[in-house]
């Protein structure tokens, strides 16, 4: 095979080229290095002295009926740097705050894996809720250290804003149609409204009630016009030949979803199903917990959205798990709505998520007692991350009533591989 001769310009040039890419190459990489290594330079020494539990005011009305938690959790440092959560029970916490007691509180995987792995039981969703409190306080706390907002520790923003919606819209119409109307009208894209629910009784007629979420649909779909739209629930009321007469029914209206189209106990064999016979989209999960609830409906696109919100899920480190796994899969996250420092967490993990995400947001501009006015920015149907460190949150801790500490840790021994990672207790 005849080689082609090299001119001697040609050569220089090639040579140069290498060099030049050698040399970016290696400024990138040392870029990147300098970055982690200030980045590890700039996280002191530091051990968690103490956990604290306050009890806040109810701040939503349905916190009561949804037996939401109205705890926020403190861990205290001995660098003086403390961070803050919310979620769990005292009876919840106790267990759990007790395996961070003298930890290095910017290992949060770690601290996770021992949380969640430390006990004979595996963890419910009660025990979840305390870790989602606990690693929620671990990544404002990292980021207070850093002096980054949480966001930025996750990788930095994909949106400049987080899309959101309101069930049923508290506006001035009387009918369902005009509430959507206003809604709309209010900047909102998504109108959310409870198709399932009945007025002055308790008698529930299912096989009745499909025709009647019908026509509530169409009245849904007049209201958001063109641009808008609307989301129903269903609630888990009906069987699945309900669901699937109800789905059916309404597919013209073009619903951004249905939620809960059936019972939590039958998702996993009546979903899939419902999947093949509709072409609504589904949504469901405001009840579960971390991404074993729901792993085989994602990756079987069984699923259009899932409704997972901190802290049930387990916290943020379980919630960029499940983000994950449903950018894998086109899967959008819908949270249900939580507490407002939970609020503010997932608004900052959402950012970050590069698929579909719309925000249930229900506390508008009213104050929270607790919290500093601007703990968050919200207007006309959109949510904005703020960019303090941490989760930008600040307590007053006047307004809230103290109902535990823990000082104590609990040493049970943990069992590890050879290099270090966890294994089951």
């Amino acid at each position: 095979m005849r080689q082609r001769k090299i001119r001697k310009g040609e050569a220089e040039s090639s040579l140069n080229r290498r060099s030049f890419l050698k040399l970016t190459a290696g400024a990138s990489a040392a870029a990147f290095l300098s970055t982690v290594d200030a980045e590890a330079a700039a996280l002191p020494a530091a051990k968690i002295t103490s956990i604290r539990v306050y009890e806040g005011p109810t701040v939503m009305p349905l916190q009561i009926p949804l037996l939401q938690s109205s705890m926020v959790v403190m861990i205290d440092t001995d660098i003086g740097v403390t961070g803050i959560g919310e979620g769990g029970t005292p009876d919840s916490l106790a267990p759990t705050a007790a395996r961070l007691i003298g930890q290095n509180p910017f290992e949060i995987t770690r601290l996770w894996q021992d949380m969640y792995r430390s006990y004979h039981y595996p963890p419910g969703k009660e025990r979840l809720h305390a870790i989602g409190a606990l690693d929620l306080a671990l990544w404002d706390l990292k980021g207070k250290v850093l002096e980054a907002p949480v966001y930025e520790l996750l990788g930095g923003r994909v949106r400049n804003y987080l899309e959101t919606y309101t069930t049923g819209f508290r506006g001035t119409g009387g009918t369902l149609q005009e509430r959507a109307r206003e809604c709309i009208e209010a900047g909102y894209r998504f109108y959310r409204f409870d198709a399932a629910s009945v007025q002055g009784t308790n008698i529930y007629d299912a096989r009745e009630r499909v025709v009647r979420v019908a026509e509530d649909c169409a009245a849904a779909r007049e209201g958001v016009g063109s641009d808008g739209n609307y989301m129903v629930d269903f609630h888990q009321r009906f069987s699945y030949s309900d669901a699937l007469r109800c789905c059916k029914m309404i597919e013209d209206t073009y619903p951004y979803f249905v939620e809960d189209p059936v019972e939590t106990n039958s998702f996993q064999q009546d979903v899939p199903k419902l999947r093949q016979m509709t072409s609504v989209p589904l949504a469901a999960g405001e009840e579960w917990g971390d991404r074993y609830d729901f792993i085989e409906l994602v990756e079987n696109h069984d699923l259009d959205f899932i409704r997972v919100s901190l802290p049930n899920v387990g916290g943020i480190t379980e919630l960029i798990r499940v983000m994950a796994m449903c950018e894998s899969h086109d899967v959008g996250i819908v949270p249900h709505f939580t507490g407002p420092i939970a609020t503010a967490a997932q608004a900052h993990a959402l950012a970050t998520f590069p698929f579909t995400v719309v925000f249930e947001y229900n506390y508008q501009t009213r104050p929270i007692p607790y919290l500093q006015e601007n703990w968050i920015t919200f207007n006309e149907g959109k949510l904005y991350t703020n960019d303090r460190p941490g989760l930008g949150v600040e307590v007053d801790t006047s307004s809230l009533r103290l109902v535990a500490t823990y000082t104590e840790a609990n040493n049970r021994p943990m069992y590890y591989r050879p290099d270090g990672s966890p294994i089951t207790w």
